[in-house]
């Protein structure tokens, strides 16, 4: 017998359709392809056309760096998270002893406990995998731009070529850094289901707003143009 109600059980599913929904309509669909990271991809094949013809290409290792920087950031706060979320794990008789006593408390057997907080603990994880593929392909981009050939070969069939394969392999980086803050900001519409699956619902439904209008109606969209 399942240890979740038929709510339980209806928000659960609403949390997952909502998550693979949003990400089908943000990557695939014509409205998010002119959202704020599809955007910025274009961005990506600007820079590795300038890279080409910069005689000093400091600036483009250290932004790369900055991007693996910031990827490894997320990838142990990942790591940190599911320690944490498995930390609760070790203790849950105490843990419902002061939940329950917090005023939205609501009363909940051992094993929801368990099995919710495995759930959040899964969430990190997916989001570590892609923080930390995400990092590797950032590294693969350093490789790939130490191999660019020289300004005076900038307008070449190779050098276009390159610089395209550069932009695509920087490009797949940042779906997976993105897929990974997808996953971190869906998790704090899952800590709605500790408290009910109502909350769970209506916090899940509230942090897809969030993304969706930071994607398409945020003032960084339209900073970026049109073009």
């Amino acid at each position: 017998m399942s240890p979740f109600t038929t709510p339980d059980l209806v928000a659960l599913a609403f949390f997952v359709v909502a998550w693979i929904a949003y990400a089908i309509a943000i990557e695939r669909s014509a409205r998010g392809r002119d959202g704020l990271n599809a955007r910025m991809d274009a961005y990506r094949e600007v820079w590795m056309r300038q890279m080409l013809g910069r005689q000093n290409r400091i600036v483009d290792t250290q932004i790369t760096a900055s991007l693996q920087n910031g990827t490894a950031f997320f990838a142990s706060t990942s790591l940190i998270a599911v320690g944490g979320a498995l930390t609760l794990l070790r203790s849950p008789d105490e843990a419902l002893t002061i939940f329950a006593a917090l005023p939205f408390g609501i009363a909940t057997t051992r094993v929801e406990w368990e099995a919710k907080t495995l759930g959040l603990a899964v969430i990190f994880v997916c989001a570590f995998f892609k923080f930390a593929w995400s990092y590797r392909l950032f590294n693969y981009l350093a490789i790939v731009l130490g191999a660019a050939p020289p300004p005076e070969e900038k307008d070449t069939p190779e050098a276009t070529a390159l610089a395209h394969r550069a932009a695509k392999l920087s490009e797949e980086a940042g779906r997976h850094f993105n897929r990974g803050q997808r996953a971190f900001f869906l998790a704090l519409g899952y800590l709605g289901w500790f408290v009910s699956p109502w909350v769970f619902m209506a916090a899940t439904a509230a942090v897809l707003v969030v993304m969706w209008r930071r994607q398409l109606a945020s003032p960084a969209r339209r900073a970026l143009g049109g073009d």
